[in-house]
């Protein structure tokens, strides 16, 4: 949670001017900026699954779909809503709105409710089975779905489409491999019944394994991910082509790039941890208040700066309009500085709301 802010400062105050996976144009630190926030989004969502795990192990299933169905649809509402202002900052939601991390956090969610009913085991067969396959779906494409089109973009494909009201939508996460990925999620909670030993050995054996794969998965350059890596000009930015794997949707490679090194950490530090680890815990107890704090923030940010320098029309864009913003922005070390200045704003305000919610009984805090 604390790189995807990283990867949301560059975003909105980053100088750069290019994509910054674009390996024709990118250089080796605006590229790593980006690639290594990648991890957020399958971790988290991997993540929410095992939660669910646990949070079934002190329900019913009954209750426990209850559970996931209702923050599912209160994560998609956020998402269209209050999430959508902290990007865009204006109230327009039925002109353009957009499906991203939290919209496939909220439907995968939605999708487990009904998956929890059967074994463990065979959720996580079919959580595996909606990652790895998934590619055989990509040549269907919507055009062949008619009026039904965008529900294919929102499954799979992805992209804009025109809702009924006349306004766009953009499924920028499409679901298909993400509710794969939180039902494997799901199912791996299961270790945790294990004793630390076993499961560490697990995690190691299971990670580097997934990290193979994706080694000889990429190489093999043939399936698992749509865009293919080629040579170039240097080894750095051969490398660079190597690692840069489809997000939208989220590859089988990009998952296993992901999840693999992820495993491995978890061995890491599954363990008891230093006094180092609490500022970390600070921000891991509380996700959702975190994630509504910081994108108006880090948008406010981007507002002032714009006004400070004077940047008419990057402060038009930042207050609603939309569009680039050429010649607006800092290098990547000032990018860097503000995203350690976000961190320290936000700690002490998410420290006051874990202790709030620690303290109270209510399960409306559940929802935040």
């Amino acid at each position: 949670m604390i790189i995807m802010a990283l990867d949301h400062v560059r975003g909105f105050l980053s100088n750069a001017g290019v994509d910054p996976v674009d390996v024709s144009r990118t250089w080796p630190a605006l590229f790593f900026t980006r690639w290594i926030t990648h991890f957020c989004a399958p971790v988290f969502i991997f993540l929410a699954g095992t939660s669910a795990w646990f949070a079934g192990t002190r329900r019913t299933k009954a209750e426990l779909c209850q559970f996931l169905w209702t923050r599912g649809l209160w994560l998609v509402f956020l998402e269209l809503t209050l999430v959508r202002f902290g990007w865009r900052w204006e109230f327009r939601f039925h002109e353009f709105n957009a499906g991203a991390v939290i919209w496939a956090i909220g439907w995968s969610m939605v999708f487990l409710s009904c998956l929890i009913f059967l074994p463990t085991r065979v959720v996580g067969g079919f959580g595996l089975a909606m990652i790895v396959l998934h590619h055989t779906l990509d040549g269907v494409k919507s055009d062949a779905w008619g009026s039904a089109g965008w529900l294919w973009k929102v499954l799979h494909e992805g992209g804009l489409f025109d809702t009924p009201w006349g306004g766009k939508f953009a499924a920028s996460y499409p679901l298909i491999p993400w509710i794969g990925v939180m039902a494997a999620g799901y199912a791996f909670g299961s270790i945790f019944a294990w004793d630390s030993p076993r499961r560490r050995q697990f995690l190691f054996r299971g990670g580097a394994a997934i990290l193979l794969g994706f080694v000889i998965l990429r190489a093999w350059n043939v399936y698992g991910d749509p865009s293919r890596w080629s040579s170039q000009r240097d080894a750095m930015t051969t490398l660079m082509s190597f690692l840069n794997c489809s997000k939208y949707p989220p590859s089988l490679l990009y998952l296993a790039m992901t999840l693999g090194p992820a495993w491995l950490l978890m061995g890491c530090i599954d363990r008891p941890l230093g006094a180092w680890a609490k500022p970390v815990l600070v921000f891991g107890r509380v996700p959702l208040f975190y994630y509504l704090l910081h994108l108006p923030l880090i948008h406010l940010i981007a507002i002032g700066a714009a006004m400070l320098h004077g940047q008419e029309s990057a402060l038009k864009s930042l207050l609603g309009a939309g569009g680039e913003r050429p010649g607006f922005g800092f290098p990547l070390p000032w990018v860097y500085l503000i995203w350690i200045a976000v961190m320290l704003l936000l700690y002490p305000v998410c420290a006051w709301y874990a202790r709030v919610k620690a303290k109270s009984k209510s399960a409306w805090f559940s929802y935040l």
